[in-house]
């Protein structure tokens, strides 16, 4: 005996797929990890010493003088983020180089130690005052790799860094993402450390329990592999973490990029790249800033893959985003909104029905040609994730078919652009492996 329930709604169809008979029961999001995907979009900054040395890692051993910015504006940057769609900031208040970004008491080499506003200043108060007063998530990168601390390489250092966390997450308010890696290099006493992980997890989970956790393997959201922007095109968010370690005891690339089938454990994927060849600002890429065809590339292969995307748009050596970032980010804004800005779908006839026990056929029908040029699926993830594959085909009067698009995992997006077609009639495929539900929209062709 099978239920079937048809939904409809303005701008979307629900497909649901129930059956009496066993199926898999997978991992599925917790409440915060939800919460979490439904974002999608948000800032990375990275912002400190070397923003004004030309490196990506700092030694360390750099004059706190030199973080100086001229005109610090956090609220520009909220601005901008708020304009153009991202839905957070997250600061890298300690970077390896150890300098951070707000008067810690676990340290002699902060912003209390740099000329700037005398030594009284604090970047993280006033990202986080920012993030508030526009309607922004605010979020923190507090590196655990540390070049400057004398502790680095004993095990006083992981008491060091616990507290260095405690600061963070009782004095600047709520924070939505914690972004942790594995770097692990030498301190100044030439010794690495050995990180004590549930040490640190428990501090964030004791102050701020509905804050996710980023790293190689979680625990509650993952690194895809690469930072160029994409997520693999089977994206599973669920991967097997027993055995393995941030950082050199991650799983293999491919394994993180793809996630994995029979995974034991809800850990979605995460997708960092920079809008510029390098993280920190250097005024040699003010003419490297990506365009808005590579945005929208990494678009589709980042959220139309199930994954979120964390933009870096790092500030100037003044403290604002510089107008060469900006620019591209409003262009790619205006660009999504003009290649989303009609759902065909909610002007067809819609006509679902099962065939066999693992798979649901969607049939959308217009009274006139459509010109389609883009899939989008969306699939419910409250209980796991259990679309396999799919394939959409347009289907003339005579009932051939031709292929559109197909691929595997739906996740909690997936975009696809297809060859514009001028059809009345499309036909939308789904395999499962237990009853899920999927919203389907489509889209004309990018122009």
């Amino acid at each position: 005996m099978y239920r079937r329930l048809i939904a409809f709604c303005a701008a979307a169809i629900m497909l649901a797929s129930a059956c009496t008979q066993d199926y898999p029961q997978r991992p599925a999001p917790s409440p915060r990890q939800a919460a979490w995907q439904d974002l999608e979009y948000y800032m990375f900054c990275h912002f400190g010493p070397n923003t004004f040395t030309n490196k990506e890692w700092g030694l360390g051993n750099e004059d706190p003088a030199v973080f100086n910015p001229t005109d610090l504006d956090c609220r520009q940057w909220a601005r901008i983020a708020k304009a153009a769609g991202m839905k957070g900031i997250i600061i890298t208040a300690k970077h390896h180089d150890g300098f951070c970004l707000w008067p810690s008491a676990q340290s002699t080499h902060t912003v209390a130690q740099s000329i700037w506003k005398d030594g009284k200043g604090d970047v993280l108060k006033e990202l986080s005052e920012a993030c508030k007063a526009e309607g922004l998530l605010f979020g923190v990168y507090v590196s655990p790799w540390d070049r400057n601390h004398p502790t680095y390489g004993t095990p006083e250092y992981n008491k060091v860094y616990a507290q260095t966390l405690r600061e963070v997450h009782t004095g600047y308010g709520k924070i939505f993402e914690q972004w942790f890696d594995g770097a692990n290099g030498e301190g100044p006493n030439g010794k690495k450390q050995t990180y004590d992980w549930d040490l640190f997890h428990s501090v964030v989970r004791e102050l701020s329990p509905d804050c996710v956790m980023f790293s190689d393997v979680g625990p509650d959201i993952r690194w895809i592999g690469n930072e160029s922007g994409y997520v693999g095109e089977t994206n599973w968010n669920t991967i097997n973490t027993e055995g393995f370690t941030p950082g050199a005891g991650a799983p293999a690339r491919n394994v993180l990029n793809q996630g994995e089938i029979d995974g034991a454990e809800w850990i979605p994927g995460e997708v960092d790249v920079s809008i510029r060849p390098g993280w920190f600002y250097s005024p040699d890429t003010d003419d490297k800033v990506k365009s808005t065809e590579k945005l929208m590339e990494i678009w589709f292969s980042s959220v139309g893959r199930g994954s979120n995307l964390l933009l870096n748009v790092p500030p100037d050596r003044r403290g604002k985003i510089h107008p060469a970032d900006s620019a591209a980010l409003m262009n790619f804004k205006a660009a999504r909104d003009k290649a989303f800005a009609t759902d065909l779908a909610k002007d067809a006839k819609i006509r679902a029905k099962r065939k066999g026990i693992n798979e649901i056929t969607l049939d959308l029908k217009w009274g006139q040609e459509i010109q389609a040029g883009i899939l989008e699926l969306r699939e419910d993830l409250a209980n796991g994730q259990y679309a396999s594959s799919f394939r959409a085909e347009s289907i003339s009067p005579d009932g051939t078919a031709t292929p559109l698009c197909e691929g595997t995992t739906i996740g909690h997006k997936r975009l696809l652009a297809f060859e514009p077609a001028k059809t009345s009639h499309i036909r939308v495929t789904v395999s499962t492996m237990g009853p899920t539900s999927v919203e389907a929209s489509v889209f004309p062709p990018i122009k």
